[in-house]
């Protein structure tokens, strides 16, 4: 276990680009909402600028495959989905879920090696489709995301599902930094950060935080997601945030005084879209523990959203003019003094891969 809240002197590999480097596409990634795709239907996602098709037949087993078909090298996405099959919207070419053309219309035979497209692997879970987008040999191996507060009763969910135009590691930054809360003073009033303790290990780094509110008044979406929160408490008594970000996913938990589950339980997965993974697409999970009168969470869920889409469209600003900055640089000029964001840095370079120019 490592205690740095006493010291900002880590340091860091400065010869690794931060903003250079890419995601490794060896993990399980969401890359759509389950609910947007129906029956019989396909849907184009991306990740890294590698183009996917995700396909729904009608056995409601989906599957993915390269977004081309092999002949004319037209998006598979635009085509037709039937009897289990995709068909090309160009000569009516068909594919089944293993990537195999299995019927040309005006030929007898396609079943040739180079009739086929690349296949992924796909897990529905969570509300969400996943895909493996790295080597197929490793997609078995790779440990699929665990989020018990997702399938718990006590907790009421909500979906988050945003593009942002900025390369990922902004987006773990922004989460993992408590200390930007100026940035949200006109919905959170004034709120002292408090930095408890940071912990790293080879794929992971999580920090623990608490607050003090010294100005202004709790925004009732706060009030009506984690409860009344007294301005004044002793030491032992106070709030625990605890954001952890083990490679690649990020999650954020707070523990109100005294609890022992969590009222709010985040999960934080960044797509990248594009070869230069300059923009992405954050798929992510709000779990809120519900009240002893449980429905008194739906009634005032309207608030929560509210507010909390007032938090994220603040960050994506921000973290859109960062992208903006280092577009304009050509490099990573960040003078970075905070220890949980700097071993931060160390667990995302260390774990993730060149970016192909």
């Amino acid at each position: 276990m490592m205690n740095t809240a006493n010291s900002v002197h880590t340091t860091v590999n400065t010869e690794v680009d931060i903003r250079k480097t890419g995601l490794d596409p060896d993990f399980w990634y969401p890359v759509a909402r389950a609910s947007d795709l129906k029956i019989d239907k396909a849907k184009a996602v991306s990740f890294a600028g590698k183009s996917i098709v995700l396909v729904r037949p009608k056995d409601d087993r989906v599957f993915a495959l390269e977004n081309k078909c092999a002949h004319r090298q037209v998006p598979l996405h635009v085509g037709a989905v039937k009897n289990n099959r995709i068909k090309c919207g160009y000569h009516g070419w068909e594919y089944d879920s293993s990537g195999q053309c299995v019927n040309i219309p005006y030929l007898r035979d396609c079943k040739n090696s180079e009739n086929k497209v690349a296949n992924y692997s796909v897990q529905e879970k969570y509300g969400f489709i996943f895909v493996f987008p790295g080597k197929k040999s490793a997609a078995e191996k790779v440990p699929f995301p665990k989020i018990p507060s997702a399938l718990s009763d006590n907790y009421k969910t909500r979906y988050l599902d945003r593009r942002i135009d900025c390369h990922y590691s902004f987006m773990h930054e922004n989460l993992m930094d408590m200390n930007h809360q100026f940035l949200h003073r006109r919905l959170m009033g004034g709120i002292k950060t408090i930095f408890l303790e940071t912990r790293q290990g080879e794929n992971w780094v999580e920090t623990d935080y608490t607050f003090k509110r010294n100005t202004g008044k709790q925004p009732l979406g706060e009030k009506f997601m984690l409860g009344r929160r007294p301005a004044n408490t002793k030491p032992k008594e106070r709030d625990l945030m605890t954001i952890r970000t083990e490679y690649p996913y990020q999650t954020l938990k707070f523990w109100t005084a005294g609890s022992s589950d969590p009222a709010l339980d985040l999960w934080n997965a960044y797509i990248p879209l594009d070869s230069a993974q300059r923009s992405n697409h954050t798929f992510g999970l709000m779990m809120i523990k519900r009240p002893s009168l449980g429905f008194l969470l739906d009634i005032f869920w309207p608030f929560i959203v509210w507010f909390t889409n007032g938090i994220f469209a603040e960050d994506r600003w921000i973290c859109e003019l960062e992208q903006q900055a280092f577009d304009h640089q050509g490099e990573d000029q960040n003078r970075e003094i905070f220890p949980a964001i700097i071993q931060l840095r160390q667990v995302l370079t260390s774990n993730g891969v060149p970016i192909d120019k």
